[in-house]
């Protein structure tokens, strides 16, 4: 590794399992002092001491980030408090996918998805923007393809992701000024941590038609991940990079040739 993080403190939420946990785990190899934060404090204690195994520096503080501001707030608290009141990276994570339809779609749902999956992270910078403007810090979003790319299911979760990517681009109009950059990663099908990469899985089937032909790993996005709060890409700002084996792309491309 090449250390690109060193002496840097990082907040990753949904940082359990998955793209979270990989993108936790990722920080940390590269010299981050990480604070994993999810529901599961069991969970949540073994990622800890993975990252610690591996010679990282990691704790744990639990949050139910369901979009209610207290629980983001406090979560930001217990986040300085462990770091010792600086923060320069912060990873918007956590994010629910129920399966619905906009028939089946009711109230609850509606608020438990966009809760989640909005309200929580705005919060969460709200509370934050201090100490990450005070450091210089990267606000990193996590989107998803199908914010662009259209699919016959789950309407509102696609809906909240590009919510997120357009808080990206607002953030950093607004919050660029005072030394925060912001930035985005749109992850395509992944499979799930810890899966046999040269073993078929279901998930390689939503992306037949990708430049690739499979499914990704998280390693794949906790990669470009890496690579966006770092001072690599200090000329990256405002933007959500596509990390889906080139899916969203040709699906756009098929699109304007059928036109």
């Amino acid at each position: 590794m090449t250390r690109r993080l060193n002496d840097r403190t990082a907040l990753v939420t949904g940082a359990t399992s998955n793209i979270g946990r990989a993108i936790a785990a990722a920080l940390a190899a590269e010299g981050a002092y990480v604070i994993v934060s999810g529901r599961d404090a069991d969970r949540g204690a073994e990622v800890v001491a993975e990252i610690r195994a591996s010679g990282g520096r990691a704790d744990f503080a639990r949050a139910d980030l369901t979009g209610d501001r207290a629980a983001s707030s406090t979560l930001a608290a217990d986040a300085l408090a462990l770091t010792g009141g600086r923060l320069d990276i912060l990873v918007n994570n956590a994010g629910v996918y129920p399966l619905h339809s906009t028939a089946d779609a009711g109230d609850d749902l509606f608020d438990h998805i966009y809760g989640v999956n909005v309200k929580a992270p705005f919060h969460l910078v709200q509370a934050l923007v201090g100490p990450l403007a005070e450091s210089g810090g990267v606000i990193l979003n996590l989107g998803s393809w199908v914010a662009r790319l259209a699919v016959p299911s789950s309407p509102l979760y696609s809906s909240s992701k590009a919510a997120m990517e357009a808080l990206t681009r607002a953030w950093s109009s607004e919050l660029g000024p005072r030394g925060i950059r912001v930035v985005g990663v749109s992850p395509g099908v992944i499979r799930p941590l810890g899966s046999d990469p040269d073993a078929p899985h279901r998930s390689d089937a939503l992306m037949a038609d990708a430049p690739t032909g499979r499914a990704g790993e998280a390693a794949d996005i906790a990669a470009a991940s890496v690579y966006l709060v770092s001072d690599d890409a200090s000329f990256v700002h405002g933007t959500t990079l596509d990390v889906d084996g080139g899916r969203a792309n040709v699906a756009v491309s098929a699109a304007r040739e059928a036109a």
